[in-house]
Formats: C-alpha cells, sequence, structure tokens
C-alpha cells in the first residue's frame, strides 16, 4: 500500500484565540495529504480530470486526538487504503512530532463532468491500472 508524508505549519488564521487550530482545518489537511499522495503516484488530479473523471468526497471521517496550535509543524501521512470499481478510500493520520493528533479517511466516487458514477475500469483502464499499482492490487 502506498504511502506519502507531507508537511504543514499551523498558520495563525487557522487558529482560535487560544492558539488552537479550527477543527475544519483538519479536512483541508487531508486534501493537502491526498492531493501529494496522487503526486507522488504520477497521478495528479489533473490526469483525472484531463480525463473528464471528477473524485468528489462522499465520506469523511475525523478522530481528535490532542489540539494542533499556532506554529505547529504538521506531519500529514495519507494511504491510499482501498479501491473499488466507482470508489476509492484514503486513510490520514496528522501528527506533531511522533504524537498522533487526528486520524480520519475519506472515501471518493469517481464520476463524469455531469456527475453521474463511472466504473474507472471500463471508463479509464490506464488511470485503474496505476491505482491497482499504488495498492500492489492486480487489475
Amino acid at each position: 500500500m502506498k504511502k506519502d508524508e507531507s508537511l504543514v505549519r499551523v498558520r495563525y488564521q487557522e487558529t482560535d484565540q487560544m492558539g488552537v487550530a479550527y477543527y475544519a482545518n483538519y479536512l483541508i489537511w487531508f486534501e493537502v495529504g491526498r492531493t501529494e499522495l496522487m503526486r507522488s503516484l504520477e497521478l495528479p488530479y489533473r490526469e483525472f480530470e484531463k480525463s473528464d473523471i471528477f473524485l468528489p468526497v462522499l465520506k469523511v471521517y475525523c478522530e481528535y486526538k490532542q489540539p494542533a496550535r499556532y506554529d505547529d509543524e504538521l506531519k500529514i501521512i495519507t494511504r491510499l487504503e482501498s479501491l473499488h470499481n466507482v470508489r476509492l478510500v484514503f486513510n490520514y493520520e496528522i501528527k506533531r512530532s511522533e504524537e498522533l493528533l487526528a486520524s480520519g479517511y475519506t472515501e471518493h466516487a469517481f464520476v463524469n463532468n455531469s456527475g453521474r458514477p463511472v466504473v474507472l475500469k471500463k471508463f479509464s483502464p490506464f488511470l485503474w491500472n496505476r491505482l491497482c499499482q499504488a495498492l500492489d492490487k492486480h487489475p
């Protein structure tokens, strides 16, 4: 299973008056991790969009363990967890040094430019095969 690590620093605008990161920022950091993972697989979102495939979020889950604070350097660990005909799942961990601050997942659908679900294996065998390789899964 392919994983990627990204670094972000908590900016002042992402915190409340006590210097604690606002909870919704974790979802943005999930997106940073997901985008960088896909880029590391040489499958940036742009490649999907060129093929008229989009990846809207169907589900999101985040469990908060400890707060991130202003100026913390965070490590976002992102894994491509599973791949199915019309969807895929990413898992995330957000850490400060080795301390786990949050974990979660997002589930995405493969849809066309009309928002209709597509079976990626049929619609774009190239993209399907690349994702299967990232999971060490045979197409």
